[in-house]
């Protein structure tokens, strides 16, 4: 008996159809939250059975060309996940599910960060506050070169 085929995607450890099927049941928006070798990606995509709808995306390199501030840290993630449900509520979307992907998920860590980003720039996300990291953390004071999260984030407002 000849065994299936494994698709593409699964066998190179990229996609968890379980997961994406269970999150695309849904029939949510979905906060897809990425990060790579450099910076980030946070999108809000609708399911359409031709393909993904992508309605709004946030990267390091939007950040960078918006406010002219760069990095790939806590406050940076955060950011992002602010102007991307500002972006989103100006759309008129009101809620979405978290997608994280294959990526590990670290309590208090970057990815929690932009879910937090998320949720205080607007959007409806049900998570736990036990995840997030401490204010502290969020306005950079382990940091060097630490922005002044107040500040942007009325930029992002206007």
């Amino acid at each position: 008996m000849k065994t299936p085929p494994v698709l593409k995607r699964r066998r190179e450890g990229v996609t968890d159809y379980r997961k994406r099927y269970r999150l695309v049941i849904s029939r949510e928006t979905r906060a897809v939250i990425r990060q790579t070798r450099k910076g980030l990606i946070i999108q809000l995509v609708d399911y359409v059975p031709e393909g993904d709808h992508v309605l709004v995306t946030v990267t390091n390199k939007t950040l960078k060309k918006a406010l002219n501030i760069d990095g790939n840290n806590i406050q940076m993630y955060y950011l992002a996940g602010y102007m991307a449900a500002k972006k989103g509520i100006s759309l008129g979307i009101s809620g979405a599910v978290v997608d994280t992907g294959r990526a590990i998920f670290r309590k208090g860590g970057r990815i929690a960060a932009a879910i937090k980003g998320l949720i205080d720039g607007g959007l409806e996300i049900n998570a736990d506050e036990d995840i997030f990291p401490d204010e502290s953390r969020l306005n950079g004071e382990h940091l060097k070169q630490r922005l002044d999260i107040n500040e942007i984030k009325s930029k992002i407002g206007e």
